[in-house]
């Protein structure tokens, strides 16, 4: 571990809170928020820093998986506020927020070391730019702690100068502090530019830019509507592996876009017939369908605003399950069961679709 970027907190100081959580995504982790952390150690005893959007696939909004980002906040701390540091990973919930206030009341109550007496004085801290208050309202019985934010860093800007152009990112990274990034941050995202992972995401962020001007035209920004199949035989759910970026290897739900004359039913049954071969009678999918819903997150898909209604149908249990073949395009769909879903292996928020139309537990695929 590298020696300490800043002077470590004084351990015998008093602490006005016996734990701080900080709740972040740190892709990556940028000056800003260690500062936050700095500060969350000067005033608690103890520091939880909650790591979000963990066990997610690779991609240009989340660059960096969870290990690697913890580590990355590590080596910006010496042993002694390393002690007092617990980082933990953070599955999203994006469709249900009492599934992800559970998740985070659980780590914080399974993490705070009880004190003989009283309860302890537990708190979010965060920079002020809206979110403290926001967490306030999920988890009243913490109070809120606020500090400055720090304006010339963001983590948005960091992700363009990284993928947005390849051939500078290295020297990018070459600069001092000023990039907003720590030297150990530096050091690890200098070997990650080196990495075939990074150059998939150099290779998605081409075809997005592709996109993007395709549709430079346009008189007003693009809202793309797709359809999604949640196909669920037997205690297993249909996916297809993706052959080409974004998101190439992943496993996504079958869907496509819509056609022009199609209605969204009649759109999800012909992406069954023709990405999956399923040999099901659309009668018998039709008597199936047990639930739809529109998912509508800001940022779920690479391609921009994406609306996607997703179809859910329970077939009725079998001793084998239906035969799939192989698309005309080649791409390949399977039969997954559910104890072996992962979100990391999954596409974009299809894991979320999933987890909302069945009622997944929000730590299924945790360690």
């Amino acid at each position: 571990m590298s020696n300490a970027i800043m002077p470590s907190a004084s351990s015998d100081a008093p602490y006005p809170f016996d734990c701080l959580v900080f709740i972040g995504r740190f892709q990556p982790p940028h000056r800003g928020h260690i500062s936050v952390i700095r500060e969350a150690l000067r005033q608690a005893r103890q520091v939880i820093v909650m790591v979000g959007s963990a066990w997610q696939a690779r991609s240009l909004r989340n660059p960096w998986r969870f290990e690697e980002r913890r580590d990355m906040l590590r080596e910006c701390f010496d042993a002694d506020d390393n002690g007092r540091l617990e980082i933990t990973p953070l599955l999203d919930a994006l469709y249900n927020d009492d599934v992800w206030v559970r998740d985070v009341q659980r780590r914080v109550r399974d993490v705070v070391v009880p004190q003989q007496g009283r309860l302890p004085r537990i708190g979010l801290i965060g920079a002020s730019r809206g979110q403290s208050s926001y967490y306030l309202t999920l988890f009243p019985q913490w109070e809120s702690v606020s500090v400055p934010l720090v304006s010339d860093v963001s983590a948005h800007l960091i992700r363009e100068a990284l993928f947005g152009q390849p051939t500078l990112a290295g020297d990018y990274l070459s600069r001092d502090e000023s990039s907003g990034l720590l030297a150990p941050v530096r050091d690890a995202l200098r070997r990650f530019l080196e990495t075939p992972e990074c150059a998939q995401l150099w290779e998605e962020q081409h075809l997005f830019e592709q996109y993007r001007k395709a549709w430079a035209q346009a008189p007003y920004p693009p809202v793309f509507v797709t359809v999604d199949a949640v196909v669920v035989q037997s205690g297993h759910v249909l996916l297809v592996e993706r052959r080409a970026a974004p998101g190439k290897g992943l496993l996504a739900l079958p869907g496509g876009f819509i056609q022009s004359q199609e209605r969204l039913l009649d759109a999800c049954l012909r992406e069954l017939r023709e990405r999956v071969r399923l040999k099901i009678p659309e009668a018998v999918l039709k008597g199936s369908l047990r639930g739809q819903r529109l998912f509508d997150a800001p940022h779920r898909s690479w391609r921009g605003r994406t609306l996607a209604q997703a179809f859910y149908f329970a077939l009725r249990p079998e001793q084998q399950l239906p035969q799939l073949k192989p698309s005309r395009s080649g791409e390949q769909a399977h039969w997954v069961a559910l104890a072996d879903l992962d979100p990391e292996a999954l596409f974009e928020d299809h894991f979320f679709i999933i987890q909302n139309f069945l009622g997944l537990p929000a730590g299924m695929a945790t360690p």
